[in-house]
């Protein structure tokens, strides 16, 4: 009879674990999922069904914040001394502190965000969001154009004062995911604020295009992307960073990027995070075969590509920091992303600066010198066009000799030479490399002695 209790006892009390793990479980899964994390099922579902009715559709990039605070360290330490330093790498591995002493950004440069939004309020963003001036004022009544209603600039868009929102149709550009305020402060966060971090320009003009978000459902991103590029193309963007995409060809979207390369807009967009080679399953938008796209993948701090990330030597032009990259959350938080979306920002960052010490450059000259002084890895010899990842500070100084448009380098030329599982050189600028602008500066910070001038003798 002991032995027939002693099971019932340990059987109920099985019956009651199991219970209550899957009452957990769907408690679990039945909570609104945190604005900071990416949970995006139901995106996913639609965009399955969509693919079997034959319809393009264009995914959000997968990615999470890994951890979030509202304090970091201060930008001094946070950029530059251990141990904090191990939190923003990707400057560090790209040259910033270099590359800031020759430009910081320009204001009159503006970079258009196609995300999930932004904090507008957030204390190291909101003085490098664009202001539309044709929504700014008083109008003819007295009332702020910025609220009173009413179309002032004649582009179709009411009260668009730092861009649109083309899920809801309206101004508000409130970020319910994350993604889009972390992507913007790798971009542009305000530097020598005493709060928060620093971007890659942070002398920037975000204008903010929502087309993407996680509370509204049924959405059609492939339009809302469509419509953004539109928007930035109408609206004199200069740059446009889209980190999403999907592996159907739209002509819509081929068109709408066609265009801006018709205006001279760069466009930089993420490779991807399908883990896959993009030179045979195609990802777009950045796959299409336009002179003014720059594709972008991700690194680790040890140089490799991602394991996430999409490659191709054909169709990958660059390699960028996309591994735990600390940047800006909503709420005045801080926190850590990673994927081809942070490298794509980076990018982004670069090409801010570069046109900004360059104002007479056209877009295809600043892709160039991009996508050809970034510094050569072995690791990327299989992964990337260029077999090369960004370097802020040689893309502001290298001179572009031999370089073609799309920066593959021709042999014999002056810049640095690649071939696949050679050593990488550690130390590959010269002086007859570098241009009238940062020659100075890089003899002040060159260990001596100098190099020799070209043509003159040891």
């Amino acid at each position: 009879m002991q032995p027939i209790k002693t099971t019932l006892i340990l059987g109920s009390f099985f019956i009651f674990l199991v219970a209550a793990l899957a009452f957990f479980i769907k408690l679990d899964s039945d909570t609104d999922p945190s604005i900071y994390t990416d949970r995006l099922s139901a995106n996913q579902t639609r965009a399955s069904a969509a693919k079997k009715n034959n319809k393009e559709v264009r995914e959000f990039e997968k990615s999470e914040v890994i951890s979030k605070t509202d304090k970091v360290e201060n930008e001094p330490s946070a950029l530059f001394n251990d141990p904090a330093i191990k939190q923003a790498w990707g400057l560090k591995n790209s040259d910033a502190a270099r590359a800031w002493k020759i430009t910081r950004g320009d204001k009159n440069k503006i970079t258009a965000i196609i995300d999930t939004g932004i904090d507008i309020d957030h204390e190291d963003l909101s003085e490098n969001i664009w202001v539309n001036p044709g929504e700014t004022g008083f109008d003819a009544k007295g009332l702020n154009k910025a609220n009173n209603g009413i179309d002032d600039d004649s582009n179709g868009y009411i009260d668009d004062v730092h861009g649109w929102n083309f899920v809801s149709n309206n101004n508000n550009l409130t970020d319910n995911h994350g993604h889009g305020t972390h992507i913007a402060g790798i971009i542009g966060a305000m530097a020598e604020n005493k709060k928060g971090i620093s971007g890659i320009a942070p002398n920037s003009s975000l204008m903010i295009l929502k087309y993407y978000d996680p509370k509204v459902p049924s959405t059609d991103n492939l339009k809302n992307t469509i419509n953004s590029i539109k928007y930035a193309v109408k609206m004199g963007a200069q740059i446009i960073n889209y980190s999403g995409g999907g592996t159907d060809f739209s002509q819509d979207e081929f068109d709408s990027i066609k265009e801006a390369e018709k205006k001279g807009i760069l466009f930089v967009a993420a490779a991807g995070n399908e883990r896959s080679n993009s030179d045979h399953h195609h990802y777009y938008p950045a796959d299409y075969k336009l002179s003014n796209i720059i594709s972008v993948t991700a690194l680790d701090p040890n140089k490799e590509v991602l394991a996430s990330s999409n490659y191709g030597t054909e169709t990958v032009d660059l390699a960028a920091p996309g591994q735990n990259i600390i940047s800006t959350l909503p709420g005045n938080n801080y926190g850590f992303m990673t994927g081809t979306s942070q490298a794509t920002a980076f990018v982004t960052g670069a090409a801010i600066l570069v046109m900004a010490n360059k104002s007479d450059f056209k877009f295809d000259e600043v892709k160039k010198y991009i996508v050809s002084t970034g510094d050569p890895f072995t690791s990327l010899a299989q992964k990337t066009r260029t077999s090369r990842a960004l370097n802020l500070f040689k893309a502001l100084t290298i001179l572009d000799s031999g370089v073609a448009a799309n920066g593959v380098i021709a042999r014999g030329t002056a810049n640095d030479s690649f071939t696949p599982g050679q050593k990488e050189n550690k130390n590959p600028t010269t002086t007859s490399e570098v241009t009238a602008f940062g020659k100075s500066l890089l003899e002040a910070v060159s260990p001596k002695p100098k190099f020799n001038r070209v043509g003159e003798k040891p």
